[in-house]
């Protein structure tokens, strides 16, 4: 047996993580029924697996030999509690009897304990945002920081959420289990949040050298279509399916072979997944029916707008801009407003644009948000006003960790004549 060298363990346990940290925590939570504890145990089996590959190899199944070993790790620790430890609050698992209109463990495709973490980690008793970044953070094994960026919020107030978060878990004795068909709808809202959030992440990495974290979107959209089939008349379900297909359908075109992002306006739309894009199309038939549309309803309508356009020249901003206009109504957020003033800025020009993206400046969510300065850049440039377009790229790059983006963002800068700082 060829040993492989450090570079490409090291290679293996960080591929492994992205793909298989998520079940790896989850099935070890069924043991120590402790979210701190079950997140120690997965850690360690990582990093017992940088120095038993090293000695053994890779093994076929890298997510078999962790999550055994971080399981053997959960039952020592289970094992070693003290008394003290026997009558304090923690994660526990019903065993209850099943009843007619609840979910059970053999049925196909349910049976799986990543949807048990996240409908655990979106209980009612979390506020909202807690359910969601307590979910990224043990869903996709994001770090502190990157939840952070994700809710636009600085690293030690979200460590104070999720440390918050799991403590009333524990308090709260609230059960790891996927609730009965009729306890799930409560909880749908939050599920999708998680779910949204965890496919944006992966579809435009916070930082990084790589635009996407594919495994990312992968998990997204398999756990969206795990929903669907819990909640098939649910029609936030759907839009929300449907605006994942119907964005990750352009996934092959958005950055060039070199590496290169490549903006919406030039991709090369004869390679979209036009099969995505019919499904992602009838789904948003079905969830606009809804009255009032949910909210992804009306993002997957602006996605398949966009889907369905021969080409950029052929897209309808008008009817962008009147879909952004009704989301903004229902789902009053900056970065919507953000989206439907570059969306003006193509239905009316680029001075209409460029005012509406001015209105948002003093909106303290943006402040740290690199997509503002970048959108005002762009405006600036068509509109020939070179020395302030210089000026917003920099403030960009300066908000910007994505290798790709900063690339792309350099590279406008130095066609304006500027030098990145």
């Amino acid at each position: 047996m060829t040993v492989p060298d450090t570079s490409a363990v090291a290679a293996a346990v960080a591929d492994a993580h992205r793909r298989e940290w998520a079940l790896v925590l989850a099935a070890t939570v069924r043991v120590t029924r402790d979210l701190d504890a079950a997140e120690e145990c997965a850690q360690d089996a990582f990093a017992a697996a940088l120095i038993d590959w090293q000695v053994h190899g890779v093994p076929a199944r890298p997510g078999a030999w962790l999550t055994t070993t971080a399981k053997r790790r959960a039952l020592n620790v289970v094992r070693h509690r003290g008394v003290e430890h026997r009558y304090l609050p923690l994660l526990v698992e019903e065993e209850t009897t099943p009843g007619p209109g609840d979910l059970v463990d053999d049925e196909p495709g349910l049976s799986d304990d990543r949807l048990r973490l996240i409908v655990t980690c979106c209980h009612p008793a979390l506020d909202r945002s807690a359910q969601v970044a307590l979910t990224l953070r043990l869903m996709c094994g994001l770090s502190t920081a990157d939840v952070a960026r994700a809710f636009l919020v600085g690293e030690a107030t979200m460590a104070a959420r999720i440390t918050r978060a799991k403590k009333k878990i524990a308090v709260a004795r609230i059960p790891y289990r996927v609730p009965s068909a009729a306890e799930l709808p409560e909880r749908v809202d939050a599920v999708l949040s998680v779910v949204h959030l965890l496919f944006t992440t992966g579809h435009t990495t916070p930082a990084g050298t790589e635009l996407v974290r594919r495994d990312l979107v992968l998990r997204a959209v398999e756990l969206c279509r795990m929903l669907r089939r819990l909640l098939p008349r649910d029609p936030a379900v759907a839009g929300l399916l449907a605006l994942l297909l119907l964005t990750d359908a352009r996934r092959d075109t958005r950055t060039a072979p070199d590496g290169r992002l490549v903006l919406l306006e030039e991709q090369d739309r004869s390679r979209w997944d036009r099969q995505a894009i019919a499904e992602g199309a009838a789904l948003v038939r079905e969830a606009l029916s809804s009255r009032p549309p949910p909210r992804y309803a009306l993002q997957a309508a602006i996605a398949a707008v966009h889907a369905e356009s021969p080409t950029w020249n052929d897209t309808d901003w008008h009817e962008i801009v009147a879909l952004y206009g009704v989301l903004t109504q229902l789902w009053p957020s900056p970065v919507v407003a953000l989206n439907r003033a570059v969306a003006i800025g193509f239905a009316r020009g680029a001075a209409a644009g460029l005012a509406e993206l001015d209105a948002l400046a003093g909106e303290r969510q943006l402040a740290g948000y690199g997509y503002l300065p970048a959108a005002r850049a762009d405006f600036l440039r068509r509109l020939g006003r070179v020395a302030e377009a210089r000026a917003a790229y920099t403030q960009a790059l300066s908000l910007t960790e994505n290798t790709v983006e900063r690339d792309f963002l350099t590279g406008r800068l130095g066609e304006l004549g500027g030098t990145p700082v």
